[in-house]
């Protein structure tokens, strides 16, 4: 987490704070999209395939390529978080005023059976915008932390799964204080 100076995006406020995805993070994401894309590819392109398996394998470069663009395209989103909200910075972009946040979702997906190894998802949303990021961005759990005090702050009905996983964050809504 890196504290932008003004004007570094635009409209940035003087003191947000700046979260990226770092390269090591994404990395296991990428060499998934490679293991998977190059050998279609290379099977695709490298001689005759019947129709079947031809289908089959440009389904698959398919599938690969789009994970390898929304990995690209998350690892160039940057999250700028103030005082008066959080944005994104990148090809989409989503702002949200704190003021006017009405949904806070935080999910925990497991990649083992005995959930002890998986991501986190915070989902924050107001009207129509809708700010998606996950655990691996650097400083995940300070946002995470803001979005729950504004939550709170407002009064906002979290469900029981975003209780429990800010719970497992050490993110107790009683510490905020009483809301309104």
């Amino acid at each position: 987490m890196t504290t932008a100076p003004a004007g570094h995006l635009d409209g940035a406020a003087a003191g947000a704070s700046r979260h990226a995805y770092p390269a090591g993070a994404m990395l296991g994401d990428y060499l998934r999209a490679a293991a998977g894309l190059v050998p279609c590819l290379f099977l695709l392109f490298s001689g005759p395939v019947g129709t079947v398996p031809g289908v089959i394998l440009a389904g698959l470069s398919v599938i690969f390529g789009v994970f390898l663009l929304r990995t690209i395209l998350r690892h160039l989103t940057r999250i700028e978080m103030s005082e008066e909200g959080v944005r994104t910075a990148g090809l989409w972009r989503a702002a949200i005023a704190w003021d006017a946040l009405d949904r806070m979702k935080l999910g925990y997906y497991s990649t083992r059976r005995d959930r002890k190894a998986g991501w986190m998802q915070l989902e924050l949303g107001a009207g129509r915008s809708r700010v998606r990021l996950d655990s691996r961005i650097e400083g995940f759990d300070a946002v995470v932390r803001r979005a729950a005090e504004v939550a709170h702050a407002h009064g906002l009905e979290l469900n029981e799964a975003t209780q429990t996983n800010l719970q497992a964050l050490g993110i107790r809504l009683t510490e905020f204080g009483t809301s309104r």
